[in-house]
């Protein structure tokens, strides 16, 4: 009894050891991983090519052998890889797929990773080595290099001109694309612009640009627009950029007065007359003006200037005479005006200066203690008054310095002993002929 109660619990035991001898070895096997799985390469330029990266990835865990790694399908190529290869468990590596389009139109492909696989048994011993392939596909499309014209600027806008002139600006196109454009033909749609500095046909390489001018020159008055048509083998064949500008007609100047008489100008003594010039119609731009004597000066404008329709601009001439006798001339304002140069005559007299005076003379005061009498002027009637002259001893007085055309008002006081002054005389008034 008691040798079968120790038989019995180690009866489980020898059956599992019979059942762990009678199990075949285990065995594993190395693996790798190619990412990604699949590479597209879009739209390529024939005679280009694309270029995108591979990775190859042991995962295993032991060291793999990379034998062999070949693109297939028209175009495609690998590069960056010399074979054999051997990976350590965890080592990744890295490689090029180039893609290189022969022709137009689509291209599939693919990439072959061949790798030994080797399977080991659980004690360390290798049973058997097997070449294993991973495929990665691969797609893209040639595509044929064109050309694309881009201006600059877009739209070409003058502004408003005066009819019978012109303005340049200038345009420049660029060869935007991959392949050489060859332009034509430059036109305009209106007569009012025209192209030139331009020698076609000619080819513009990618990238290059050509530059030219276009020229305004409005013959009509109004708003003018058009198109300049660029031709060429582009991909957009007919490039159009607009044109707009203006057309205005030519302003005029006037004159206000026609002709400035100066009358009698003492000689060596300026007079002053003002004149006004006017714009009408359009804007006008005074650039300068002359006078044929130079006895007449023309002041208060400067050059140049320019006038809004309907806008004024007073000037001054100045009539100084340098001799005896009449005085003629023009004052010619040349303008962009219709109508230039507009011109205004000008006369005046000029005569000797003459020296005016004014005598005079009172009656003596009775009182026997007055010493001297003092004379006073005034410009207006009634004063204030200046003193002309003091401690006159006589009864007459000659002023001296009058000016010709001015009217003058004289008193006298008498003035005594001890200076006490009397009051003011009556007033007499003194008119002085001019000249």
């Amino acid at each position: 009894m008691t040798s079968f109660g120790l038989v019995r619990p180690w009866a489980p035991f020898l059956f599992i050891l019979v059942l762990l001898s009678i199990l075949p070895s285990a065995a594993y096997s190395q693996q790798i991983a190619v990412a990604p799985s699949a590479l597209g390469f879009g739209n390529v330029l024939v005679g280009s090519s694309g270029t995108q990266p591979l990775s190859i990835t042991n995962t295993g865990r032991s060291s793999v052998s990379v034998s062999n790694v070949a693109a297939n399908g028209t175009g495609y190529a690998v590069s960056g890889l010399s074979y054999p290869l051997t990976l350590s468990p965890g080592q990744s590596v890295g490689l090029n797929v180039i893609f290189s389009p022969p022709a137009v139109g689509s291209d599939s492909g693919s990439v072959s990773v061949t790798v030994l696989t080797q399977t080991w048994k659980h004690n360390g011993k290798r049973t058997s080595s097997t070449a294993t392939t991973t495929m990665v596909s691969l797609s893209g499309s040639g595509i044929a290099a064109t050309g694309q014209i881009a201006p600059a600027p877009a739209i070409l806008s003058f502004g408003s001109l005066l009819l019978g002139t012109s303005q340049t600006l200038t345009e420049t196109l660029t060869n935007t694309g991959t392949a050489s454009v060859t332009v034509s033909q430059v036109g305009s749609s209106s007569a009012a612009f025209t192209a030139s500095g331009l020698s076609l046909p000619t080819i513009l390489g990618a990238g290059q640009s050509l530059t030219f001018s276009v020229v305004f020159a409005p013959t009509v008055s109004g708003s003018i627009s058009g198109n300049l048509a660029i031709l060429s083998n582009a991909s957009n064949p007919q490039l159009n950029i607009p044109l707009s500008g203006n057309g205005n007609t030519l302003g005029r100047s006037s004159l206000s007065p026609l002709a400035l008489n100066f009358g009698s100008v003492s000689t060596g003594s300026p007079a002053s007359l003002p004149g006004m010039l006017r714009a009408s119609g359009s804007s006008v731009t005074i650039s300068s003006a002359t006078s044929t004597s130079a006895e007449f000066v023309l002041s208060g404008i400067s050059f140049p200037t320019t006038l809004a329709a309907g806008q004024s601009v007073p000037f001054t001439v100045t009539f100084l005479p340098q001799a005896s006798g009449t005085a003629t001339a023009n004052l010619s304002f040349v303008s962009n005006a219709a109508n230039s140069p507009a011109t205004e005559s000008l006369s005046g007299n000029g005569v000797a200066s003459i020296q005016h005076s004014v005598d005079l003379s009172w009656g003596a005061s009775s009182s026997s203690n007055v010493v001297g009498y003092n004379v006073y002027r005034a410009g207006v009637s009634g004063g204030p008054y200046a003193t002309v002259a003091s401690a006159n001893t006589g009864t007459s007085f000659v002023d001296g310095s009058v000016q010709s055309g001015q009217t003058y008002y004289y008193v006298v006081t008498a003035v005594n002993t001890s200076g006490t002054e009397s009051g003011y005389s009556n007033q007499v008034q003194a008119v002085i002929p001019s000249p």
